[in-house]
């Protein structure tokens, strides 16, 4: 309570805005109640001020361009990353106009939906090539330079199979040759929940914290990889719903940015990594000496579908 009013009252301080109410949504993401409406504050050191202000940049230039992103709310400074003392320490903060919208329900993720979403990555992307052709990059990393890819220190040793699997994924991709056609800068993180859709079915994307270069079908795969693990609930064949969410986020893409064959062919390699990404985390971030019997059951699921290289159905 106190941290909140502490936020409460830098926020007001330091931005052009009169918040009568700040909650926590995450430990770096703050939903800010004010006279006119809603704005969200991030609150974080995550990511260094040289790679925020990049990031901010970025997603401030596709706003601009028409792409359904938060704009950003400039400080009283004149400054789109804000420091603040917080707590006797140093933040970095961005203040958020919200993106109209809300997170649709799982059962509501048809294949009308997913062709939508795969037209807005094909806009992402297309404006992400015109972004790079006016701007150097220069603090974004490439994705394989991400600690969150370093899956050789992370998953346990003894998981041999699993490791080696890890190994050849990284390997091939990052052999694949690299061109302004098929590698720059993306979300990274496209999960349906960073998705918000409008009446009128206007979609629009939050949280670029993760954004990073990479091959743009990353982007693709993220979705896919997310609606079959959490939005199929169960209204017939999980396989034929794989293949109709593929084909409809693929068809939306091209009716806005062009995408290879031979691209296209390596889909399920990237659904690969995403699954190993996934896996990684869960032996990063968790407490392996306080795991909850969810969390035991989510990773044993993962490790025996690694273990096996289980594809997920998708084309």
């Amino acid at each position: 309570m106190i941290l909140v009013q502490e936020i409460l009252e830098l926020l007001n301080k330091f931005y052009p805005v009169n918040l009568i109410k700040v909650e926590s949504v995450t430990n770096e993401m703050f939903r800010c109640t004010s006279d006119d409406g809603y704005y969200f504050a991030r609150i974080t050191n995550y990511k260094s001020f040289d790679e925020q202000l990049e990031e901010v940049n970025y997603t401030n230039f596709l706003h601009k361009e028409g792409l359904g992103v938060s704009p950003t709310i400039s400080s009283l400074n004149g400054n789109v990353v804000e420091k603040i003392i917080l707590g006797n320490k140093e933040m970095l903060t961005v203040l958020y106009k919200p993106v109209p919208g809300v997170h649709l329900p799982r059962n509501q993720w048809n294949a009308n939906v997913l062709k939508e979403l795969g037209r807005q990555i094909g806009k992402l992307h297309r404006l992400s090539k015109k972004y790079e052709r006016l701007h150097t990059v220069r603090y974004i990393n490439d994705w394989h330079d991400n600690e969150e890819y370093a899956f050789l220190k992370y998953i346990p040793k003894e998981e041999v199979a699993i490791r080696d699997l890890a190994k050849d994924v990284l390997l091939t991709i990052k052999n694949i040759p690299k061109n302004d056609t098929n590698y720059g800068l993306l979300h990274g993180d496209l999960w349906l929940e960073n998705i918000l859709v409008d009446n009128g079915f206007n979609l629009g994307m939050v949280d670029f914290q993760d954004c990073e270069k990479h091959f743009y079908i990353f982007d693709l795969a993220v979705p896919i990889y997310s609606a079959l693990e959490y939005s199929f609930v169960g209204r017939g064949s999980i396989v034929e719903y794989g293949r109709q969410i593929t084909k409809a986020i693929i068809e939306g893409y091209l009716e806005e940015n062009d995408i290879s064959s031979e691209m296209l062919e390596r889909l399920p390699l990237f659904i690969k990594l995403k699954e190993i990404f996934e896996y990684s985390l869960m032996h990063m971030y968790w407490n392996k000496e306080k795991l909850t019997e969810e969390q035991i059951r989510i990773m044993n699921h993962y490790r025996m579908r690694l273990e096996q290289n289980h594809s997920i159905p998708i084309m």
